[in-house]
């Protein structure tokens, strides 16, 4: 006779590896190629540059639904199945758009395809609380998906920026990405009590079944997530014209700054693997908003160019930290997934609206009001973030005990 084994996360292997990250690649990847799909609309259909951009927003309008909608079919046993049916409908449709067929077709087809990605992206993030240690799997997430998109950005416009190349390669990626979804990690039965895993089956230490603390805590930081995508990706909405306007930057100036801090966010991603090790999420989270917030500020109010590119660096790095640190703890939370699952739905929920409502802002306030509003929107989630961190933090300990106490009673019983 032996007790049931109660440890929750697995290790990363090459298989998983493949399957979550390649998928939450995937998932981001209209949103990192929404430069050039513009271009590709705009040229190809012959749409207005705000026709074309309606268009993508459209499309990850779709991505966030689909993504949040499929939460329950991703924390649950037919997380393989979801991905597998959402990976088919993206590969189907981008097909269709690469193709050309007409406005209508192609349009539709990107929306469609978006939503196929939201499918994928809930499977991916929820597969990913599977995984042990929560901040440094999404630390490597982060490493995975800034290294790719950085080759994709430099390679595809030698293939000429054309409805074909752009969304031809999402097409190729979603039907590559058909054969590796088996390998995605499982997700416990809701209605069954921990048994020993069979494969990748990770079992639920409460039987399927959060505790109203951790509803609690899980749907206040998706809240929190959605609010601060808004105020983040405002100001990367408005860092061009915030650079050309205010610092007199050109289009060449502009390109090096957005291109160097994105950089910067792979280099944030790389710190996380040591940082979280070392002080794990709360202290962290509350530093990196704090700074956040100044640098937003910062970056509204200066009028020099180099300072004003040295400020939108440090952000996107402190940005990027913050954006895994989020997924992070909602990994930590459940290891079903079931707020990891829904993280970037939401996050691209409140991204989507981001150009609106910082353009709004800019407009009524002017760029100092503006700075001050999504600097504040930083400061004011400082405390609650951090309260969901450190519940975060316990739940994980109180996991490991129980695991520990398991693995003890075992071997006493061997």
């Amino acid at each position: 006779m032996t007790s049931p084994q109660l440890d929750t996360r697995l290790p990363l292997n090459s298989r998983r590896a493949t399957s979550v990250f390649g998928l939450s690649v995937l998932g981001l990847l209209t949103a990192n190629l929404l430069p050039f799909m513009v271009i590709a609309l705009e040229q190809s259909l012959e749409l207005t540059v705000t026709e074309a951009g309606g268009v993508m927003t459209g499309s990850l309008l779709a991505t966030a639904i689909g993504c949040i909608a499929s939460t329950r079919l991703a924390d649950g046993n037919r997380r393989i199945l979801l991905a597998r049916i959402s990976l088919a409908l993206s590969t189907i449709a981008f097909t269709a758009a690469a193709f050309g067929m007409g406005a209508p077709v192609t349009i539709t087809a990107v929306i469609l395809g978006g939503a196929g990605l939201g499918g994928a992206l809930s499977a991916s993030g929820a597969a990913l609380a599977a995984l042990r240690n929560p901040n440094r799997m999404s630390a490597a997430n982060g490493i995975v998906n800034r290294a790719v998109v950085t080759v994709l950005l430099g390679i595809v416009p030698l293939f000429g920026i054309v409805l074909g190349s752009i969304f031809g390669l999402v097409a190729a990626i979603s039907a590559s990405l058909l054969i590796v979804a088996a390998w995605l990690p499982r997700a416990p039965l809701a209605d069954k009590p921990p048994t020993a895993p069979a494969g990748d089956a990770v079992p639920s230490l409460t039987g399927g079944q959060p505790s109203r603390l951790t509803t609690t805590a899980g749907f206040a930081l998706l809240g929190m997530y959605a609010l601060w995508a808004v105020s983040e990706d405002s100001v990367w909405a408005l860092a061009g014209t915030m650079g050309a306007t205010q610092s007199g930057l050109s289009d060449a100036g502009i390109g090096l700054v957005l291109s160097t801090s994105s950089a910067g966010g792979l280099v944030a991603a790389v710190l996380l693997t040591w940082v979280g090790a070392r002080f794990g999420r709360a202290a962290p989270l509350a530093v990196l908003l704090i700074l956040g917030g100044m640098l937003k500020l910062a970056a509204a109010l200066t009028t020099d160019p180099a300072l004003y590119m040295l400020v939108l660096i440090l952000w996107n790095t402190a940005y990027m930290a913050v954006f895994l640190l989020f997924i992070a703890t909602a990994a930590a939370l459940d290891t079903n997934g079931r707020f990891s699952g829904p993280a970037i739905g939401v996050y691209l929920f409140g991204s989507s609206f981001s150009p609106v409502i910082g353009g709004w802002l800019a407009e009524t306030f002017g760029y100092a009001g503006f700075g001050w509003v999504v600097a504040l929107v930083s400061w004011v989630l400082v405390i609650p973030v951090v309260i969901v961190a450190r519940v975060s933090t316990r739940l994980e300990r109180q996991e490991s005990a129980l695991h520990l106490a398991a693995t003890a009673s075992e071997e006493g019983l061997r």
